[in-house]
């Protein structure tokens, strides 16, 4: 069997005991679920009307809020998803089974690539899980083409797969569980620091910065454009070029811990 082939075998296998693993303890996924379906309806249903003439200058509906709301919250919630990942990796580096993996004819980064494709798998059902949840109080994403609702998907994906990398890295980084959700608290934290909830000109000057030169705010702004098919502008790029960095970081960063020799 040539070396791909084992390479594409083995990477199955672990992905398949990732997935193995999510079913048999989805406690954690679904604690991670909540965070963004409590903010979803708390802000549509409780400051809907007021955020909503807030950013339209007119009178309040709480529809077109949670149209300006949603992209913000999917990203929220890939980034909310990928803590699980880094909790499961820092587990399996701990309880000793990677030691087992090491002595055994397998790939060697077949462990890695299970536990990014697994997580990605996770985002998209997590994505998915949350949208219904917003399409059943009234999300509508009627002026978007096939091709945005395909460069949408496109988009989310790319995210889930940056972000599960950097999450990869921080679990491996991490010494046990509560560390790694611990050092993965920032991929929830900058959503709520971006432009998910309300337009970046209406935050206080010296506050803006912050919200506009991080990743999330493009990539936010790129999947409002797309849903709602209004324009996109630079953003478009600035949210490829952030995934493209991000991966290739979290990916250099994962396999420069996971390949130094254990202490």
């Amino acid at each position: 069997m040539s070396t791909l082939a084992l390479a594409v075998r083995d990477s199955t296998t672990m992905l398949r005991r990732n997935l193995l693993h999510a079913r048999r303890y989805p406690s954690l996924t679904l604690n991670l679920l909540l965070t963004p379906v409590m903010l979803l309806l708390l802000f549509v249903y409780i400051f809907g009307d007021t955020m909503s003439a807030g950013i339209t200058g007119g009178a309040g509906d709480r529809s077109a809020y949670l149209a300006y709301l949603v992209p913000g919250i999917l990203m929220l919630t890939i980034g909310g998803t990928t803590i699980g990942s880094a909790v499961s990796v820092t587990m399996d580096m701990t309880e000793g089974i990677i030691a087992r993996f090491r002595t055994m004819a397998i790939h060697r980064g077949s462990v890695l690539i299970g536990h990014v494709v697994g997580s990605v798998l996770q985002c998209v059902l997590s994505v998915l899980l949350v949208g219904a949840v917003a399409v059943a109080i009234g999300f509508r994403s009627t002026d978007a083409t096939a091709l945005e609702w395909l460069a949408a998907i496109g988009l989310l994906a790319l995210v889930s797969l940056a972000l599960t990398w950097i999450a990869v890295g921080m679990g491996l980084a991490s010494p046990n569980a509560e560390a790694a959700s611990n050092n993965a608290m920032p991929l929830l934290i900058l959503p709520l620091l971006s432009s998910a909830f309300v337009p970046l000109d209406s935050m206080p000057g010296w506050f803006q910065p912050i919200a506009e030169y991080q990743p999330f705010t493009p990539a936010i702004e790129t999947l409002r454009g797309l849903l709602l098919g209004t324009e996109i502008g630079h953003n478009g790029w600035l949210a490829v070029t952030w995934c493209l960095a991000l991966a290739a970081l979290g990916y250099l960063w994962s396999r420069s811990l996971f390949n130094r020799d254990p202490k």
